[in-house]
């Protein structure tokens, strides 16, 4: 590919990221059901570690983005958007269907003492506590560390395994959103494989 293409490709891609937030949001607003907790015993021992915003923010979009250094034609790169296209969709099911939501109290801990409790509370200013199961962030992830392997070989399975820690220590989800999401992602790179 051209370097035009890559870079055609890249702003495609922060287009459609940011729209995809767009579905996110208006499926917190817009649940069919009660929203639940899944919260486990395993969850109370889990500590909360406001550091691990960072991971959970700043490793996923680059990685995300990575992807378009990967991409070796046009009708590849679409198949990969597409395959994103198709986990938002099954996610937004989940969302609007069986709605979860996390602790009031576990964002009470948030004091914001320190830059990254500061940071954690503006991510979550826009992020409600719903839209918790399966985890959105591990799903997207083990679907990119799929579409990765080829490239980065088992390294590509850091980039979930980080995130899906992130999601715990910041008390963003639940232990069981977290194998859900990763479920959710392998299953839609096999179709993704499928069909290209």
């Amino acid at each position: 590919m051209r370097s035009t293409d890559y870079v055609v490709n890249l702003a495609m891609s922060i287009f459609i990221i940011v729209g995809v937030y767009q579905f996110y949001f208006w499926c917190q607003r817009n649940p069919v059901t009660e929203p639940r907790g899944l919260k486990l015993s395993i969850d109370d021992r889990i500590p909360y570690w406001p550091s691990w915003t960072w991971i959970y923010s700043f490793l996923y979009y680059p990685v995300i983005l990575y992807i378009n250094l990967i991409v070796d034609s046009p009708r590849h790169f679409n198949y990969i958007v597409l395959s994103y296209i198709v986990l938002l969709l099954a996610q937004m099911l989940f969302f609007v269907l069986f709605p979860v939501v996390t602790p009031d109290e576990w964002r009470s801990r948030n004091k914001k003492s320190c830059h990254s409790e500061r940071f954690l509370a503006f991510v979550q200013k826009f992020d409600a506590p719903s839209n918790s199961f399966p985890s959105m962030h591990t799903s997207v992830a083990m679907l990119t560390a799929m579409h990765l392997y080829h490239s980065l070989g088992p390294w590509a399975f850091a980039f979930p395994a980080l995130i899906a820690l992130s999601c715990l220590f910041t008390k963003q989800h639940f232990i069981a959103d977290l194998p859900a999401g990763a479920v959710l992602g392998w299953l839609t790179f096999l179709l993704f494989r499928l069909v290209y």
